[in-house]
């Protein structure tokens, strides 16, 4: 068995994946499979995806519905189903991983804990920048200064979480604080997310439902959050950001109300 299925959401952009696939080329932990959950992108886009799969040195599931608006949470969840490990990682297909981003979400994995870590927020200008070979020979994770420099004169944020410490006493001082499920930066067991029922498909719109949700739920099972700041760290594409809906917020609350963590409206029906 392979030591864990890499799940990447995904609608359309083909640019930006490969990108994210560039990332994941030179990983130092190379014992992974990687799922795109496509949310129902054009064919064109399709056939391309069946084109470059077999460019690189990981294997590549594609996994895809029609596109009937956004069902983000079904096909992680058909995604889930898909995967051959016992170990799953979550990602969005706008976030570059840095090189270690597998081995440490595999090295930090515990029983019972759901891990968390966080992205910077790069600007047009930056990302803009990138290409495939620059992501294959690190430039995002050797120039922290020029991202430095762009959040100080230009529009990119959350910089400071691109900074990759190896350091435990670093590492341990930066992860006190209790931090929040990033729903395109995180991982547990199969197991852990299966006894919630996997991702509520109800929530049909970004945000709430594949991550405060799941945290949610996670918790009413004993499952807590482990935050790995400075340890598992993304690079995120530039793109408008969208607003959160308030009838995901809504939805958010009926769920805190029922105090179940077992959805009905997941994986099994």
């Amino acid at each position: 068995m392979i030591k864990t299925s890499v799940i990447a959401a995904f609608y359309n952009n083909i640019t930006y994946l490969k990108l994210v696939l560039a990332g994941f080329e030179r990983q130092t932990e190379k014992d992974f499979e990687l799922i795109i959950a496509d949310d129902g992108s054009r064919e064109e886009v399709v056939k391309e995806i069946e084109t470059i799969g077999s460019n690189y040195s990981f294997r590549i599931k594609h996994i895809w519905h029609p596109d009937k608006g956004f069902r983000k949470n079904k096909i992680l969840n058909q995604s889930i189903l898909a995967s051959e490990s016992d170990y799953l990682i979550f990602i969005d297909s706008d976030c570059v991983p840095h090189c270690k981003f597998v081995e440490e979400h595999l090295n930090e994995r515990e029983n019972n804990k759901v891990l968390t870590g966080r992205r910077v927020n790069l600007s047009q200008k930056l990302t803009n920048m990138l290409s495939e070979e620059k992501v294959k020979n690190g430039f995002l994770e050797s120039n922290n200064l020029l991202m430095l420099e762009d959040a100080l004169f230009g529009k990119s944020n959350y910089v400071e979480k691109g900074f990759y410490f190896e350091n435990k006493f670093l590492r341990n001082v930066f992860n006190k604080k209790q931090r929040g499920l990033l729903g395109c930066n995180f991982s547990l067991y199969k197991s852990d997310i299966l006894a919630i029922n996997g991702f509520d498909e109800r929530y049909e719109a970004p945000s709430i439902g594949e991550d405060s949700d799941v945290e949610f739920r996670l918790g009413l099972n004993g499952v807590k959050v482990k935050s790995l700041n400075h340890i598992a760290v993304q690079y995120h594409l530039y793109h408008k950001l969208q607003e959160r809906l308030q009838k995901n917020l809504d939805l958010f609350d009926d769920v805190k109300k029922s105090r179940i963590a077992f959805t009905p409206f997941g994986l099994k029906k």
